[in-house]
């Protein structure tokens, strides 16, 4: 009786490639700054970076066909007085970016095409509410005009950016620093997670705990920070740290939150593990801050549910990562996502591709080949010692 070796599925052969270093961004300082946060964001217009800058905060705004050196004189968004921590271009407009400093505000901007031609220093609005430094936005993902933004303050705010007011303010949920905050895929609920050790889905339009089990409490044992996004179905991918401080990801059914789906440890490495998942494919990929690689895995209802593909790895090591959305891709080339990874002084573009069918059957017929050659070789030295 034949047994299955291997799980079938169509993206078990994606692979990840860098650009030429013709197509990337060079010569950029990027931020020093110790926050967990992307310190970039990117959409088939733009791509924007955090950069170091005196005397207040700046991120950079380059048109996404402008590779290549980057001259030092180039023009930033540089209008908060303190370090920018967080910056995310809206999903409904390409020219407009929000952005998040350690001088307590939110501050959202509207790009020309083409990009900057002079520094901009003035916001199209400014959001005043924190009273401690911004390091988590996120744009609602179906409202125009809808921004969340999350404070040191252990408070989420929901913003009506076009007429630059609070409209929901959730400050007596969290008793500590929020470590992420975001949307599921219809804008109808909330995931955090924060330092008290918790995993929270929350109702936007309340600003409460959507139901009592809808509360974990430890999702993992370590002390290091938890990161939390939505997958399919509503369920939950959570990543963390073991007690021993081993990385690891675990799955959720936050209707029951009492045992984790799947709990997995993948090694022993210190840096945050960053989620993005691409609902079209049902992949997560985790990219680890100070990591060289990126892992992903498919997201199914088949157990482990979790399911490891592949590995992306390269030298240099990450300081963030932007993910360009589905509608900024080269389909026609088979192409399922794309990173920009970010260096010390350069963005470089990863693509994620999955091979065609035809790629795949001649990559069959070259390991049979080479198995074929390795047989003859092998009776080719029987033969010789025989003789």
């Amino acid at each position: 009786m034949s047994r299955k070796v291997v799980r079938t599925s169509k993206f078990r052969h994606v692979f990840g490639q860098a650009v030429k270093a013709d197509q990337c961004y060079d010569d950029i300082r990027i931020s020093t700054m110790t926050w967990d946060s992307n310190f970039c964001s990117v959409n088939p217009k733009f791509v924007s970076m955090i950069v170091d800058a005196s005397g207040g905060g700046a991120f950079m705004v380059l048109p996404l066909n402008k590779t290549g050196r980057i001259d030092m004189s180039y023009p930033t968004v540089c209008g908060h007085t303190g370090p920018v921590l967080d910056i995310e271009f809206c999903p409904h407009n390409d020219n407009i970016i929000a952005s998040g400093s350690e001088d307590c505000s939110v501050m959202i901007w509207e790009i020309p095409d083409g990009g900057l031609t002079s520094p901009l220093t003035e916001p199209v609005v400014k959001l005043e509410g924190h009273c401690k430094r911004v390091g988590i936005l996120s744009w609602h993902p179906t409202a125009h005009n809808v921004l969340l933004s999350a404070g040191s303050d252990n408070v989420i705010i929901l913003w009506n950016v076009a007429r630059g007011e609070e409209v929901v303010r959730i400050d007596s949920v969290h008793p500590d620093l929020i470590y992420s905050a975001c949307w599921n895929r219809d804008g109808s609920r909330i995931l955090t997670s924060c330092k008290d050790k918790k995993l929270r889905v929350l109702d936007p339009r309340k600003g409460t705990v959507l139901f009592v089990s809808a509360e974990k409490d430890k999702p993992h044992e370590g002390s290091r920070p938890v990161r939390a996004v939505f997958v399919s179905g509503g369920q939950i991918l959570s990543t963390g740290f073991s007690r021993m401080s081993e990385r690891q990801v675990a799955l959720w059914d936050p209707n029951n939150f009492g045992e984790p789906l799947t709990l997995q440890e993948l090694d022993t490495s210190s840096g945050v593990l960053l989620p993005f998942f691409d609902p079209d494919t049902g992949i997560i990929y985790l990219c680890g801050k100070g990591d060289s690689s990126i892992r992903y895995f498919e997201v199914t209802d088949e157990a482990p549910y979790v399911h490891y593909l592949s590995m992306f790895s390269s030298k240099e090591s990450q300081k963030g990562m932007g993910y360009m959305p589905k509608r900024g891709l080269e389909v026609n080339k088979c192409e399922i996502a794309r990173f920009y990874k970010l260096h010390e002084r350069k963005c470089e573009p990863i693509v994620m591709t999955v091979p065609r069918k035809e790629v795949q059957s001649l990559r069959k017929e070259v390991k049979d080949l080479k198995a074929a050659l390795e047989e003859l070789t092998k009776r080719v030295k029987e033969l010789e010692t025989k003789n």
